[in-house]
């Protein structure tokens, strides 16, 4: 059993060590980021499943605060309102979800956050195009090769590993850089 431990904690650093590939798309990101919320702009956050976890955390640490004492920044996690969810479900069908709250909620200059370990979310996919209707920018958060959802994104990060748990990690560690870098950079009271 502590060889399998050490073994995940080896495939961890290993996959995050790939991350110094995505330092310039990381900064990238954050400028998009820096320059929406600048311009009074929002960012809409969202995911399925375990990304729908990181997409509540990423806004959470926006509005609220990261490290430190600092104003809010604008960020609306898409996957919270259960009662949007299960009644555009239900409605239009799962595919829908995200795809009406951007309708609803995105406006020019908006970003659209999206996290996917596959980059194979129909729902992400759909409400791509909404956000370019609305001249919203769009980042992709990714895995594995980046899916369908690879190129359709203003940036996609994409972390090289074909394991969703480690995947996960990695997104995990970009949200907390982005909101690091935000709060660092940009929103001091």
């Amino acid at each position: 059993m502590k060889e399998r431990i050490k073994g995940m904690i080896d495939e961890s650093i290993n996959t995050r060590e790939k991350m110094y590939f995505l330092t310039d798309l990381i900064e990238n990101a954050a400028k998009i980021l820096i320059d929406a919320i600048k311009g009074g702009n929002k960012i809409l956050v969202c995911g399925n499943g375990g990304s729908a976890a990181q997409a509540q955390h990423f806004s959470a640490e926006l509005v609220g605060r990261f490290e430190a004492e600092r104003n809010a920044m604008p960020a609306i996690s898409l996957t919270t309102d259960t009662s949007n969810i299960t009644a555009l479900g239900n409605d239009y069908g799962f595919d829908y979800v995200f795809k009406r709250q951007v309708e609803a909620l995105g406006k020019d200059g908006d970003v659209l956050f999206c996290l996917s370990t596959s980059g194979n979310s129909k729902n992400l996919i759909d409400a791509i195009p909404e956000a370019r209707r609305k001249n919203m920018r769009v980042i992709n958060l990714l895995g594995k090769d980046g899916g369908k959802m690879k190129g359709l994104g203003d940036l996609d990060l994409i972390v090289d590993s074909n394991n969703t748990a480690r995947i996960q990690e990695c997104h995990l560690l970009t949200i907390h850089m982005l909101a690091k870098i935000l709060e660092d950079y940009s929103f001091k009271k």
